[in-house]
């Protein structure tokens, strides 16, 4: 879901109730294909996401939309050393294809967790859960599903003229 701002998205989380689960931190994340572009072709996502915890290597799988939601398989675990991971990935035949950058934090709410991404294309709510409480957490916000974001954050920027990496100058 697209919002104004990270204050606007914070005071109706307050508001429905949500709970703070994780403070604002920085994530800076790489995308990875190989020299043909094979995850791409399959609609899949190799990601290394590197946090102030240290790293998250995640495989998506391609993604549905199912009733009105944006689905996909997703599989992750943590990493003491990301710089060692992209070693392995680079001597695996993946490079880095895209670069983005957000700040977030976690919230959570009727069993669903809700992120406050601010991205340098702007503030955006993820709700992650099952597409019940999905809606029903959207509805709380004051959102219906034809506020709903599908695209990820990579076609957003791309569809906005966006070039290079997505990150924050400076």
């Amino acid at each position: 879901l697209r919002i104004a701002s990270a204050e606007a998205a914070r005071e109706r989380l307050r508001c429905a109730g949500a709970e703070l689960a994780r403070e604002r931190h920085f994530e800076d994340n790489l995308l990875f294909d190989d020299k043909a572009g094979s995850l791409r072709a399959t609609g899949t996502v190799l990601r290394l996401r590197r946090t102030p915890r240290g790293g998250v290597l995640t495989f998506k799988g391609p993604r549905e939309i199912e009733d009105g939601v944006k689905s996909r398989e997703e599989r992750e675990t943590l990493v003491d050393n990301p710089d060692e991971v992209l070693a392995i990935l680079r001597k695996l035949g993946y490079r880095p294809l895209f670069r983005y950058q957000k700040y977030r934090e976690t919230w959570t709410h009727r069993g669903q967790e809700i992120e406050v991404d601010e991205t340098p294309i702007g503030a955006f709510l993820e709700i992650e859960g099952d597409a019940e409480g999905i809606h029903a957490v959207a509805k709380d916000l004051g959102f219906s599903p034809s506020d709903f974001v599908t695209e990820s954050y990579v076609g957003l920027f791309f569809a906005g003229g966006g070039q290079g990496d997505m990150v924050f100058p400076g």
